[in-house]
């Protein structure tokens, strides 16, 4: 018998069945000798969770509150407003509130490691509260096998024009995957259609995904994995929709992707050519906004380039990439340009299109990286004053090439500090200590050092947080000059309070036996031993309550 084997990935379920297939009334037909197995059940069960949960499929998809949440990018945030402008044109309602909402559409950034451990809290945070799930962006489109995303449905970066679909279905209380591509006779598409109803985050600004993926593998890169290689839309239909957005009152168009420089490389056209077609169409007044372009695919149309950048309804802004100015750094980086190649682009612009703003990017500790090449890095920015500079830790992602390279520790070497502590970590690991600066440091957690000041060194920092390991010689402090009260415990109740306490209680004239007893159990806390007087002080001023209101009323009736 073969072996059943799987040489292609699908990418929709409509693929599994061809026209080979025998059809569902032709197996019916040779199904001749097929009995039926009786399964006998619990009627009585089965008819009362029958009536406490209704099926899924009598749910009325359409009405519910839907809240979507967005990390990343100007196209994630563009793939989040088609989502958002196709569930409210098929009746749901968008809400800023997630605590009303029926549904989290949660569309993830896996550039870096906090964007997407916010993303898994909020997963956590919406099962916690027992909302519908659907996933978007490019974590779960890049790994969608992780176990924090089991069970939940998903739609694919290129499949944003079925959201409806799978909105109506895990409402229903089914589990959907849309992962696919977009393709055309075999040639992958850009993505879903432009022109697909859409609610803007603000209403005078268009974003414009011009193409998706990119011609490039660089090592430390998690967004590949989900947006794939370039596919490129075509001009006229980057046009309409610029015509579209201007007729709804935009007045400023982003041209967004992965790698704009790279645009049409692999449709037989270039940057450049749309740039002109869109200028045309601008209405005066209005603006155009370029994205994001690595330095190779820039190079051969810099003289263009320069001149789009120079006329009056384009601004004079361009964000080019550099991450490092080490060429051993970039060649490990696979960036596939060297920095004098950075140079002759930013110099040209510079020069050609007067008071332009470079912006450009910086990643620090990339694995290999020394002390030299980080400070070639420190004099190109000192050299060009950059108006405008992302400087980014590197974070090692899971499946890239740099994450299994020898990593460069995050460390701030010789310190010696001074740390006050006072709490315990989020997750429980460590104590959380402050510096003289209230700068967050975090210390093992030894039950010795809660409220005493204690002296580390520093041997490690992230972002927000160093971590510090305790001098093994050091003196641990106390600033408390007495033992700290229980969690829990009331301060202010001094020896006069309760003893002002107890002779209020004792003084009134029509007090009941009720009333003295207390005076003399609130007189007795004093000598109790500590883990009884929190207990005792409670009791004393309850009962104390109802003598006060009993004497009340008692005068007041007489």
């Amino acid at each position: 018998m073969p072996s059943a084997s799987c040489d292609t990935l699908l990418d929709d379920i409509e693929d599994i069945v061809s026209q080979e297939d025998s059809k569902p009334q032709d197996r019916h037909f040779v199904r001749k000798d097929v009995v039926p197995k009786v399964r006998r059940r619990n009627t009585q069960k089965y008819l009362q969770e029958e009536e406490n949960s209704p099926p899924s499929d009598s749910t009325i998809p359409g009405i519910q509150k839907i809240w979507i949440r967005t990390w990343g990018c100007s196209h994630n945030n563009s793939d989040g407003e088609y989502m958002a402008g196709q569930l409210a044109a098929y009746g749901y309602k968008i809400t800023e509130n997630a605590s009303d909402a029926d549904l989290w559409l949660l569309n993830s950034c896996t550039v870096k490691n906090p964007a997407e451990d916010h993303f898994r809290n909020s997963i956590k945070k919406a099962q916690e509260e027992n909302k519908k799930i659907v996933l978007a962006g490019c974590v779960p489109q890049a790994q969608p096998r992780q176990d924090y995303l089991k069970g939940l449905s998903i739609i694919g970066v290129q499949q944003i024009d079925r959201v409806v679909e799978v909105v109506e279905e895990t409402i229903k209380g089914h589990s959907v995957r849309l992962l696919g591509q977009k393709k055309d006779n075999g040639r992958r598409l850009g993505g879903a259609r432009l022109d697909l109803p859409k609610i803007r985050k603000n209403p005078l600004i268009e974003i414009i995904s011009i193409n998706t993926g990119c011609l490039n593998a660089c090592t430390y890169c998690k967004t590949k994995h989900a947006r794939g290689n370039l596919a490129s839309y075509p001009i006229d239909e980057l046009v309409d929709r610029a015509k579209q957005s201007f007729q709804e009152g935009v007045c400023e168009i982003w041209l967004t992707s992965e790698d704009t420089g790279a645009y049409g490389r692999d449709i037989g056209t270039n940057l450049p050519t749309l740039l002109w077609k869109l200028v045309e169409v601008i209405p005066e007044g209005a603006m155009l906004r370029l994205g994001m372009t690595n330095p190779p695919y820039i190079l051969e149309h810099l003289e263009e380039m320069a001149k789009i950048l120079n006329h009056p309804r384009v601004y004079a802004f361009l964000h080019i990439p550099v991450q490092s100015a080490s060429d051993s750094v970039l060649m490990e980086m696979k960036r596939e340009y060297c920095v004098a190649d950075f140079k002759r682009v930013v110099d040209f612009l510079k020069e050609k299109v007067p008071g332009i703003t470079i912006a450009t990017d910086i990643i620090c500790g990339f694995p290999g990286e020394t002390d030299q090449d980080f400070q070639e890095t420190v004099k190109l920015v000192e050299e060009y004053k950059f108006p405008s500079l992302f400087i980014n830790q590197f974070y090692p992602r899971p499946g890239t090439p740099a994450a299994k390279m020898e990593q460069v520790p995050a460390q701030v070497i010789g310190e010696r500090q001074q740390v006050l502590v006072t709490e315990e970590s989020f997750d429980s690991k460590f104590y959380v200590a402050h510096n003289q600066f209230y700068e967050q440091v975090l210390v093992p957690k030894n039950p010795a050092f809660m409220g005493k000041m204690v002296e580390v060194d520093i041997h490690e920092s992230g972002k927000h947080f160093m971590k510090g390991q305790p001098v093994s010689d050091a003196k641990v402090y106390t600033p408390s000059i007495s033992k700290p009260l229980a969690k829990g415990e009331v301060s202010g109740l001094t020896k006069d309070f309760r003893n002002g306490l107890g002779s209020q209680l004792s003084s009134g004239s029509h007090t009941s036996a009720a009333s003295q007893r207390d005076s003399a159990s609130s007189r007795m806390v004093l000598p109790m031993p500590r883990l009884h007087q929190d207990w005792a002080l409670r009791m004393s001023v309850g009962l104390a309550l109802l003598a006060l209101l009993f004497a009340f009323f008692v005068k007041v009736y007489n």
